[in-house]
């Protein structure tokens, strides 16, 4: 008991935790209802694979020898069914007869309702026993989903059915075959790229780059056009796996009607799909899609289809008369049809459109709005605001220490303007990812943690400097050390976290363009530093140095200071103006994701 409880375990958690749609070790619990496996591709229509039994009559209690047998094949999945009611739960439990070739699996609420393979091995023959439940219905029909091999399977493989003693013929004729086998609509290839000149007229479009052209091997396009009670859909972008779009009620994936297009090494595969939180989309058995069409050229990966406004019949799929934020994402597919997690940000649309309402050309963002306004608000406080506080106090206290401000020196009340800015737009700028996320995010890595570390020592400068001693008490000096050490080490600490920030999906700037832009930065930072510390050492050497040739730490106050005014006006001048530009590159970057 401990042994299976702990196999039961590791069961749960590979089907919860690991992105694979292929069951080669036979756990397909995903699959009870539909008993439809997820590799990607259609069933084939017409079984070769047989079910039968030894008997046609049962009791509640009895035990009923199933056979299922055929040309060789990999996997498959036995249930027995309410022939009255194919959709409904798995009934009884089954037996095993050779634990090497088959398992028991619980679906539902009925333990051991479901019976399958234990590896990827060929078998041409499977024998089991199915027991007879206390409340079974008065008829029952075996069901066998069978994989010759992943991408051909064969889906709820009718097989016999047996009936109580006396009961009375089923209310309407059982087809088993037409209902249970799920049926392809014909592909066609499309002959052309997709076109935009209805965009905004006659169709809804969300095109990324905004303007975008279809034909380009750079723009995602998503186009829906009614046509009656349906609305075709096109969409294409460079994708060398698959492109997707999904249909949602909140800006956060999960819950969603999705729909997906999937390179399957020459051709595209067009399915339906449902989202439930961060786990791989699970493709639906229904075949609600008509019309479809795809096109494989230079990269850009093109499909389209047609479905009806209202498929009210069909669990997870969307009216398409109401409104929705709409994603876009795209990511790489395995050859044999699995997909994998989209590598940067979906594009999200800012607000909930209807599809079937007014026809609108719109854009969308691949970043969060209240993400892009924590990252702005960033790079304004580290990449200006902070860094030109740091250069008026470190370098213009004898320049400007005879002007005044309300009462201060204008130095002084410079960086003290400075540096509050600072603090609040860091205060502002630090609760927008938890307002976002609801909470701590546990995707961001070491961002958030760096963060916090920032805003800590960022609250803690200002306090610290409410309690700075006058200027001629010994303890100053230890003031002058502590408030330089702790703004410095916040300063680096803040670049470290935007050099983490900025490849994080949320808010994927251009890469590598991000890192070079940031590493520019610091270069700019640190030249200009260096030459005002070589300016000012140089006015230093040619003063007469008094006091046993000694001169304080973190005081520049020497007269020969101010004989650098020009200079350092000049130097402070393009700086800001650097900083400016920096400032201005990174806004834009953001802007356009």
């Amino acid at each position: 008991m401990k042994l299976s409880g702990l196999v039961l375990a590791v069961w749960i958690f590979i089907c919860f935790h690991v992105s694979v749609d292929g069951y080669p070790s036979g756990k397909v619990r995903q699959a009870c209802s539909s008993m439809i496996p997820c590799h990607g591709s259609s069933p084939q229509p017409s079984p070769e694979h047989t079910i039968t039994v030894n008997g046609t009559e049962f009791k509640p209690g009895d035990i009923i020898e199933v056979h299922l047998s055929g040309p060789d094949f990999e996997g498959f999945f036995i249930q027995a069914r309410d022939a009255e009611h194919l959709d409904s739960p798995a009934v009884g439990s089954f037996v095993l007869a050779d634990r090497r070739l088959s398992q028991l699996l619980t679906c539902g609420r009925t333990k051991n309702s479901a019976v399958s393979h234990t590896n990827k091995a060929k078998k041409k023959y499977v024998k089991v026993y199915w027991i007879s439940p206390g409340d079974t219905p008065k008829h029952i029909q075996f069901l066998a989903t069978v994989v010759k091999k992943y991408k051909t399977f064969w889906v709820k493989i009718p097989g016999p059915i047996i009936s109580q003693p006396n009961a009375p013929s089923p209310a309407a004729p059982l087809h088993a075959t037409s209902e249970a086998i799920l049926t392809s609509h014909p592909v066609s290839y499309l002959s052309k790229p997709f076109n935009a000149s209805g965009c905004g007229r006659m169709k809804f479009c969300i095109r990324n780059p905004s303007n975008c052209d279809p034909e380009s091997c750079s723009c995602f396009y998503l186009s829906f056009q009614q046509e009656k009670s349906s609305v075709l859909i096109e969409m294409s972008g460079p994708s060398e796996g698959y492109l997707a779009f999904a249909l949602s009620h909140d800006q956060w994936m999960g819950g969603d009607d999705a729909y997906l297009c999937i390179k399957e090494a020459h051709s595209v595969h067009v399915s339906t799909a449902y989202l439930k939180g961060r786990s791989p989309p699970v493709l639906d058995s229904e075949n609600v899609l008509e019309d479809v069409s795809w096109r494989l050229a230079d990269g850009v990966l093109q499909c389209s289809f047609r479905r009806s406004i209202r498929l009210s019949a069909y669990k997870g799929r969307f009216n398409l008369d109401s409104s929705y934020y709409i994603f876009v994402a795209d990511g790489e597919a395995s050859e044999g049809g699995l997909i994998y997690k989209h590598h940067h940000q979906p594009l999200i649309t800012n607000g909930v459109y209807n599809v079937t309402g007014l026809p609108q050309d719109i854009g969308g963002s691949r970043s969060p709005q209240l993400l892009k306004i924590h990252g702005a608000l960033m790079f304004v406080a580290w990449i200006t605001t902070v860094s030109i506080g740091v250069i008026v106090a470190r370098f213009f206290r004898p320049v400007w220490s005879h002007s005044f401000l309300f009462g201060k020196e204008l130095w002084f009340q410079v960086h003290r303007v400075l540096m509050l800015t600072t603090v609040m737009l860091t205060s502002v700028s630090f609760v927008l990812p938890f307002i976002y996320r609801g909470g701590w995010s546990q995707q961001a890595g070491f961002h958030p943690y760096v963060g916090c570390t920032v805003m800590a020592l960022t609250i803690l400068q200002p306090l610290t400097a409410g309690f700075r001693p006058p200027r001629h008490v010994p303890r100053r000096q230890l003031f002058n050390w502590f408030h330089w050490s702790t703004g410095t080490t916040a300063r680096i600490l803040a670049v470290v976290t935007i050099f983490l920030g900025m490849d994080l999906s949320a808010l994927d700037l251009p890469d590598p363009w991000d890192t070079y832009t940031m590493i520019g930065f610091v270069a700019w930072h640190v030249s200009i530093d260096v030459v005002l510390e070589i300016h000012s050492y140089r006015l230093v050497c040619k003063v007469e140095v008094i006091e046993d040739d000694r001169v304080q730490i973190l005081q520049s106050l020497t007269s020969a200071e101010s004989e650098g005014r020009l200079f350092k006006q000049i130097v402070l001048t393009v700086y800001v103006c650097g900083n400016i530009l920096f400032l201005i590159a990174f806004l834009a970057a953001i802007n356009q994701i």
